[in-house]
């Protein structure tokens, strides 16, 4: 009836959120398992969604490579991210892991509550 643009739908829009999604590839299912693990035992993340396996196709070391690789896409807070980069190196395998951050400027409000008050970065609450 309302299609998208449901009044009875609370939105967030550029109000300064402190959210953001992180994406990271690992070579295998089980590196991307111990992403995961690392970031939510920690609640540096609120959730890391698994994908893959996806094929990268990149330049290393002077030679275009292609590979097979999962994708964990993390949610959690702009001001985490230090954090979670650190969280990230200690279980990954990559000389230099894809760790790229996108600002999250918007949303449905309930959902980004609950990410910011799931990523609390206190481990074990």
């Amino acid at each position: 009836m309302y299609g998208a643009f449901d009044p009875r739908v609370e939105r967030v829009q550029n109000q300064g959120v402190d959210a953001c999604a992180v994406t990271v590839t690992a070579g295998s299912e089980e590196e991307a398992q111990a992403v995961t693990d690392a970031l939510l035992d920690a609640r540096l993340a609120a959730c890391v969604q698994i994908g893959g396996p996806v094929t990268s196709h990149y330049w290393w070391q002077g030679r275009r490579e292609t590979a097979s690789e999962w994708v964990c896409l993390v949610k959690t807070r702009q001001s985490l991210l230090d954090e979670v980069v650190a969280a990230v190196r200690t279980v990954h395998s990559y000389d230099v892991p894809e760790i790229v951050a996108t600002p999250i400027t918007g949303g449905d409000a309930a959902y980004l509550d609950w990410l910011m008050a799931t990523a609390s970065g206190r481990g074990g609450l």
